[in-house]
């Protein structure tokens, strides 16, 4: 008899109801109720309704995990406008390319980036509001909604890093945004007296769908503008938090600072994980430290995680070295995705056996529209109704998927595939190592050979042939690297993905890559 179209900003309409006194979000000093949070949030969309921004026309957002962010996620589609949070790590000439691109009007920015936006503003015209004037103009400004009419309407546009190319719009709406807000919620067991630390940053498939997702739950969310392990463990500690989303390699950091021995979780915390496989020796290490870990999988063209290693009640009977390794597959599709598949070259599934390898594909609500003003990309990007990711896995008997390698990643040695993810895992089960990145050489024998470069853990050391005599132990002698670098840091994205086109290119030079480029 009704019908009401999904838009994730009725989640905060409601926690304002329901949570109203409640506190919603706390940065720094600051803090708002639901209540607050709502009001603030309509307020924000008469200011962009002032400031000439209609129905349909983009805002752009540079910030950190502020409650400036936070706010834009509300109040940007209160307004009818489209949400264009931008990666605060890309250089002013990258970030000029993006507003351009997507044709934004205005421009919200923290206060720590106000140079960065007027340098963008005065590049490309754009209005500029900062968090200084928009806390200014807020209390003046009358409350604005302007209601969903159909809930397949793009809702925001999020940039891929572009290490290919340029970056590319992934076209959101308004309905996946909504269920795969209530995805995470479920999946991650949020609820109103949970904390919700961001990590993961917001700018990043809005922070996984949790700017709303925790919204929904009547959760607190604690904004840390920058992430810090030893900061984690403070907020951690003073603020009771429950929960987090963050990279991998923030796991590590968090397992490698000196309060993991000190000062260790005192209560269980929830932490989803993704952007690339955490190994079993730091999934182990995340048990010891009183640290449920969720694995999850996905891309900013599924709205964040898609899927998630799905965990079964029995598997806590296993031993720990079984459990890690099944808690570092990436699982089945999440609530409202529909079961991923592993197809062959011709689009047809592959036997379920953990061995045989192809292309992963996925379907589902949590699936972009298309890329903004690129058809192309946007019909390359699909197969027969299913998209395309590029990603090179498994499917287990118990129809777990388990991914192996980027395609782009996999090393050809010798005739042989080579998947990098496999021989990482055996090189960070070795003592003294902190991350490692495994990529492809040039060989004038094999064409490819796999290298590896590692960091090492505080007050470690590490042998480098020891580590390749370590790994001939544990998987098929050919897959071991013959070298293994020892540096101090890893190239890596903003939400923490180690570029492995960086190491590459410093191993082939001018050299063009022949296999698997």
């Amino acid at each position: 008899m009704s019908f009401d179209p999904l838009t994730p900003t009725s989640f905060l309409r409601r926690s304002a109801l329901v949570y109203r006194d409640r506190p919603a979000v706390v940065d720094g000093d600051l803090d708002w109720s639901y209540l607050e949070l709502w009001e603030r949030s309509g307020r924000l969309a008469g200011l962009l309704r002032a400031a000439g921004v209609g129905g349909g026309d983009r805002v752009a957002a540079l910030g950190s995990n502020s409650q400036l962010m936070l706010l834009a996620h509300h109040g940007v589609p209160l307004a009818g406008a489209i949400l264009v949070p931008m990666n605060v790590r890309l250089s002013a000439v990258e970030l000029a390319y993006i507003v351009r691109h997507s044709g934004a009007r205005v421009l919200l920015c923290d206060r720590e980036l106000s140079a960065l936006g007027a340098e963008i503003a005065a590049a490309t015209g754009i209005s500029l509001l900062t968090e200084d004037e928009v806390e200014a103009g807020l209390p003046d400004s009358p409350a604005f909604e302007n209601p969903v009419a159909d809930e397949r309407l793009p809702l925001s546009i999020n940039y891929t890093s572009g290490t290919t190319g340029r970056p590319k719009g992934v076209v959101y709406h308004h309905r996946g945004a909504y269920l795969q807000s209530l995805a995470m919620a479920f999946h991650l067991g949020l609820r109103a007296d949970s904390v919700l630390l961001w990590i993961v940053p917001m700018f990043h498939c809005h922070g996984w769908c949790l700017t709303w997702g925790a919204t929904a739950a009547g959760s607190l969310h604690v904004c840390q503008r920058q992430v810090d392990a030893g900061e984690i463990w403070r907020l951690i500690r003073e603020r009771g938090v429950s929960h987090a989303a963050a990279a991998p390699t923030v796991l590590t950091a968090i397992a490698a600072h000196p309060d993991a021995v000190a000062d260790p979780m005192r209560r269980p915390i929830r932490i989803a994980t993704g952007g690339s496989p955490p190994s079993p020796t730091l999934l182990a290490r995340m048990a010891e430290l009183n640290v449920d870990i969720t694995h999850a999988y996905g891309l900013t063209e599924t709205f964040g995680p898609v899927m998630l290693c799905d965990w079964h009640p029995e598997w806590d009977r296993l031993d720990g070295q079984t459990r890690a390794k099944l808690k570092a597959r990436q699982g089945v599709g999440n609530v409202i995705a529909e079961q991923p598949r592993i197809v062959d070259e011709d689009g047809v599934d592959v036997p379920a056996d953990g061995e045989t390898s192809g292309e992963l594909v996925l379907r589902g609500n949590d699936v972009m529209l298309g890329y903004f003003e690129d058809p192309e990309a946007s019909a390359a990007a699909q197969l027969e109704g299913w998209f395309r990711t590029g990603d090179v896995g498994v499917m287990h008997p118990d129809n777990y998927v388990e991914l192996r390698d980027r395609s782009k990643d996999v090393i050809i040695s010798g005739g042989e595939n080579i998947a990098s993810v496999e021989v990482e895992q055996a090189i960070a089960s070795f003592p003294g190592v902190l991350e490692v990145a495994v990529v492809a050489a040039p060989d004038e024998r094999w064409g490819e050979r796999p290298v590896a470069f590692v960091t090492v853990a505080p007050g470690g050391e590490i042998d480098p042939p020891a580590v390749v005599a370590h790994v001939r132990e544990q998987i098929a002698p050919f897959k071991a690297p013959r070298e293994v670098l020892v540096v101090d840091d890893l190239p890596r994205t903003a939400t923490g993905k180690i570029q492995k086109y960086v190491l590459r290119q410093q191993l082939w030079g001018d050299q063009e890559r022949r296999i698997g480029a």
